[in-house]
């Protein structure tokens, strides 16, 4: 599969209460086509509704999948995928870059009664983790020894593989929308802690 000819990534880029989202619309060549911000609570659990407000903000009918950095950005302000994809009518996949034997320990560590059971009933909603291996015929897909991860929702996993896989440039592990929205929430968070 092909990349989609639009991608939105959102990223995150957390301060001390407030977490900066940039959504990052990229083009199959790779070009940036679009930028806008949002925000979201540290530790709340308003990222879903951030996402969807940044969506909406962009007003963007050609987008045709959203990807997420992630699904517990904004300290365990998770994303609920199935909700986003539901509002958004587009396909949606979180990617990550590390392993991880899952996050229920650590919502069990920081978190009790109804806050923890929100955000198991989040948690335990998602897709699982498929892993994601660079495709090796390519050098763009950087270091084979280094697979992401996806989880999926409105498109099979392995095309949702295979479209991430297809947005990684040459140089760099991130897919291409991801890379881009993580420099901009970063930047977008900067600036306001500076306003």
């Amino acid at each position: 599969m092909t990349p989609p000819s639009r991608t939105l990534g959102i990223a995150f880029s957390d301060g001390d209460r407030t977490s900066r989202l940039a959504g990052a619309i990229v083009r199959d060549d790779g070009t940036l086509d679009g930028l806008g911000f949002e925000a979201c609570t540290v530790g709340g659990t308003d990222a879903t509704d951030a996402a969807v407000a940044l969506f909406d903000r962009l007003g963007r009918e050609d987008v045709r999948h959203v990807a997420v950095a992630g699904v517990a950005p904004a300290w365990f302000n998770l994303l609920d995928l199935s909700r986003l994809h539901e509002t958004v009518d587009r396909p949606v996949y979180a990617v990550s870059y590390e392993g991880s034997p899952g996050l229920e320990p650590a919502l069990r560590e920081a978190f009790d009664g109804g806050a923890l059971a929100r955000r198991l009933d989040t948690y335990r909603s998602l897709p699982s983790r498929v892993r994601v291996e660079p495709d090796e015929s390519d050098s763009a897909a950087g270091d084979p020894s280094e697979p992401l991860f996806v989880r999926a929702v409105g498109i099979d996993a392995d095309e949702a593989a295979a479209a991430v896989r297809g947005l990684v440039r040459e140089g760099f592990r991130r897919p291409e929308p991801l890379r881009a929205a993580a420099i901009a929430a970063s930047a977008h968070r900067e600036a306001t802690e500076r306003a």
